[in-house]
């Protein structure tokens, strides 16, 4: 059973975040989680075609390292994106009117779920292939048009451990000396795969082969995490290279929506519960209490976030879905001419 265990960091002092951050950090978690209940209920009504992959239980990841990125800065996602996007500050009533497949989706309704993307907000991206957004964060650091260091956060879970791809990535991102924060969200599967019985080392050992340095982080915790954020990404800026983090994690339902009708058992309920007990937004609730603010002013937060999605929902559900004849568009990048058949 994986055991939710993690080692106390004295770096990360809940007197060096502010309380407006937690305020926000707490809204930012607020809106993912319900978000995401609400995609579940849409998949379950055949609204969203396909399934989705939850982020529920991993939130404090995304908003912990997007709180500390500049405008400028850059992030490539994985096929769970939905919370880098809405961490990162994208629209909830485009993300919705996207999976619903939707002409005023951020997308205009052809990438869904796991390809969901907003270039304005620097996020290249949702993929889903397992690591395949990695190299991506290396392109985009590898080009600096500005007077601060633009900085490339590169999501991927402990599943792309292996991958070829991602370890290519780490051995040029350190020849060539990149500024780029790979961030493992370490939920402990890959799929139904514990990451113990995939890899004989630790994400950070195996950071450290190529000579990244990295560190352990609490990812059910938003202070640890921007903390170790702050540290990161202030070191890659700083122009010493790449970092690696390895945020530990859990998502409390299933690899996607589909699993609960799969009959899959590689996780006790046992195991699934003392994660819960982690909660990272009782944890928020926590952090806040411990700065001074009332109960009355958490409620208030989620009331204002259940008006943003209700409203959202609305906006999306009213977009005209796209043309038929209109399939092959956006297909490529120059103005090809494209055509059904041959002439």
């Amino acid at each position: 059973m994986r055991s939710p265990v993690f080692l106390s960091n004295p770096v990360m002092e809940l007197s060096c975040v502010k309380q407006s951050e937690l305020l926000n950090a707490y809204e930012s978690m607020r809106l993912i989680r319900s978000f995401e209940e609400m995609v579940v209920g849409l998949v379950n009504k055949n609204e969203i075609a396909g399934v989705t992959h939850e982020y529920i239980g991993q939130e404090a990841v995304a908003v912990g390292m997007c709180a500390t990125l500049g405008p400028n800065d850059v992030l490539t996602s994985t096929h769970r994106g939905h919370g880098h996007l809405l961490a990162r500050g994208a629209s909830p009533a485009a993300m919705l009117a996207e999976l619903l497949g939707r002409e005023s989706g951020l997308n205009a309704g052809r990438g869904g779920s796991m390809h969901i993307a907003d270039v304005s907000l620097g996020v290249y991206g949702a993929n889903g292939i397992v690591g395949a957004g990695v190299p991506f964060a290396l392109g985009a650091s590898s080009v600096q048009d500005g007077p601060e260091t633009r900085i490339a956060v590169a999501f991927f879970g402990d599943g792309a451990l292996n991958q070829g791809v991602l370890l290519e990535s780490m051995n040029l991102a350190k020849v060539w000396g990149l500024p780029v924060v790979f961030c493992c969200e370490n939920n402990g599967y890959a799929v139904t795969m514990p990451s113990s019985r995939a890899t004989s080392v630790t994400p950070v050992e195996r950071a450290a082969g190529f000579g990244i340095p990295g560190r352990t982080v609490n990812g059910m915790d938003v202070a640890d995490v921007s903390a170790a954020a702050t540290e990161a990404i202030t070191w890659a800026r700083n122009g010493f290279g790449p970092y690696f983090l390895d945020c530990q994690c859990y998502r409390f339902v299933g690899h996607h929506t589909a699993e609960s009708t799969m009959k899959l058992s590689y996780r006790t309920q046992e195991e699934i519960d003392l994660w819960r007990l982690r909660d990272p937004l009782l944890r928020g609730i926590e952090l806040l209490a411990d700065s001074g603010v009332p109960p009355e002013t958490v409620s208030a937060i989620d009331n204002r976030v259940d008006t943003i999605l209700a409203e959202a929902l609305d906006l999306a559900m009213a977009g005209i879905r796209p043309a038929p004849e209109s399939a092959l568009d956006f297909l490529y990048s120059s103005p090809t001419l494209v055509r059904w058949g041959t002439s």
